[in-house]
């Protein structure tokens, strides 16, 4: 990689209700597919403070950030993804933003391949950022 090269970092949270099902926003935009909280770092923003500020802007209020657990190339956006574990304390509080058009939560089992994969490495954190591609 060239010193002037660029590709995408983002940060999403990985946050389960009582059920240790996993929360999942409907996007407004592309594919409109569903998809962990989080997004694309700014430029100067840290990955912590990325994830802070989008799941400020999507869900309405904030997350506690337990850990990072894993760190994963998308070959298909050319882009890292930093996944974190996080909490919420009241669901209820929960405001989307016209981003998403809704939020559901999701047997882990239900998931694509990829999610599956980042989401079940989250869950066995044993205090080792795990790493991998797609």
């Amino acid at each position: 990689m060239a010193f002037d090269d660029k590709f995408r970092l983002s940060s999403h949270a990985v946050i389960f209700d009582r059920d240790n099902r996993v929360l999942l926003l409907k996007a407004t935009y592309g594919d409109k597919h569903w998809g962990l909280p989080g997004g694309a770092l700014d430029v100067g923003e840290t990955i912590h403070e990325a994830l802070l500020r989008e799941c400020r802007e999507e869900l309405g209020c904030e997350v506690k950030v337990n850990y990072l657990s894993g760190v994963y190339y998308h070959k298909a956006y050319d882009s890292q993804a930093f996944i974190f574990r996080c909490e919420l304390e009241d669901i209820s509080l929960i405001t989307l933003s016209d981003e998403h058009s809704e939020f559901k939560f999701e047997a882990v089992e239900n998931l694509s391949a990829v999610q599956q994969r980042r989401v079940r490495q989250c869950l066995a954190f044993d205090g080792q950022v795990m790493s991998d591609k797609f």
